[in-house]
């Protein structure tokens, strides 16, 4: 079923759009393989993110305990999407009988694109992204320095991923590597989700014995926020299921407005600082697990996104608008006008845990920075 209640802002109250799944914790699904976990480890400058424990984010939200998973820094870059670049790249160049040289094709917000180019030259290979209109000079800047040749594309994040498709197919020393599937289009897609499973690995070491209560993840095309449903629903090893929360920009909300209609959906996108979520298309291989796994989605404003950013960086986290977006879904989902529902969907009470995952650094985008 889905919701919408109001959140009090700053100025007047709006809607809070909102969707909520009851049944989602009992669902199941298979596990990530095992093997990704060790191949993170080889590579160079390989270490777990910190996971920060933030005491006033509890008090605030009113539950036991709050960590944010701080990717600011991951294998060299300022966001985590090298973990699934990495693995996928792994995986293409492992299964090309002759061993040439290969060009890797892929469209971006940002993130993903410098990853596949910083993995492209680890693995002596050459690059090719795909950016579209809204994303930040510096960050295709930073694309370039990694060696990669970059295409603009005056058009949105959907216009691109086709313009990338077509870059590569029919290509034998092409390949396209995108962190969105459609059908046809699965197999690398599934590669790179599997490589997320890595930061899910490092926050059960690093919580021990403790179960998390809530999980909040940003959620663009919807890969991290399968590979999170992969690895929470996967488990049975706990007597208490872990809730899952996606957060979308107002402006880009395809999961959220997938989930309400029951089906997946393309929205029209706009402008958001929020730019490595500002994707119009939900990926097709995230989708039945999101459709079945998510316990709730919601959407948040710019504005929502620039406070949280204010805020991490107050307590010493290096957090961008999408990695910050976390903590404004945490905030717009258990605070406020309505709140007491949302909170009791989620099963989330005053000794929850609740984990944030920040996706990004500042460095990714330099729109945190201009809010300041």
């Amino acid at each position: 079923m889905s919701k919408t209640s109001l959140l009090s802002g700053s100025s007047a109250p709006r809607r809070l759009p909102w969707y909520v799944r009851s049944v989602a914790r009992t669902w199941t699904c298979a596990p990530p393989p095992a093997e990704v976990r060790d191949f993170h480890a080889g590579l160079p400058g390989y270490a777990p993110t910190p996971l920060t424990e933030l005491p006033f984010l509890a008090a605030e939200l009113g539950v036991g305990r709050v960590f944010v998973k701080d990717e600011s820094a991951r294998l060299g870059l300022p966001a985590f999407k090298a973990l699934g670049a990495s693995w996928a790249i792994h995986r293409v160049l492992a299964g090309r009988p002759d061993g040439g040289p290969v060009r890797l094709v892929t469209a971006t917000d940002g993130n993903h694109g410098r990853a596949v180019a910083r993995m492209a030259r680890l693995f002596g290979q050459r690059a090719q992204v795909f950016v579209p209109r809204g994303v930040h000079p510096a960050a295709v800047t930073a694309i370039e320095d990694e060696g990669a040749d970059v295409v603009l594309v005056p058009g949105a994040y959907d216009e691109a991923v086709r313009r990338a498709a077509e870059a590569a197919a029919g290509r034998p020393d092409s390949v396209l590597v995108q962190d969105t599937a459609w059908p046809g289009y699965e197999r690398i897609p599934g590669w790179i989700v599997e490589g997320y499973s890595t930061l899910f690995a490092e926050i059960d070491e690093q919580l021990g014995a403790e179960a998390p209560g809530l999980v909040v993840v940003p959620a663009g095309v919807g890969s991290l926020a399968q590979a999170a449903v992969t690895h929470y629903r996967s488990r049975r090893d706990e007597t208490a299921a872990t809730a899952l929360l996606s957060v979308e920009p107002v402006t880009a909300a395809c999961v959220l407005a997938g989930l309400g209609r029951g089906e997946p959906v393309s929205v029209p996108t706009g402008d958001t600082t929020m730019a490595g979520l500002n994707c119009g298309t939900v990926s097709s291989l995230a989708w039945p697990l999101l459709r079945d796994g998510l316990d709730a989605a919601v959407a948040v404003t710019d504005t929502d996104s620039a406070d949280a950013v204010r805020a991490l960086a107050a307590a010493g986290v290096s957090a961008g608008p999408c990695g910050a977006a976390s903590l404004a879904g945490a905030r717009a989902a258990l605070t406020g006008e309505g709140a007491t529902g949302r909170r009791r969907a989620l099963a989330v009470g005053s000794d929850s845990t609740v984990v944030l995952l920040s996706t990004e650094g500042t460095a990714a985008n330099p729109h945190a920075e201009e809010q300041r």
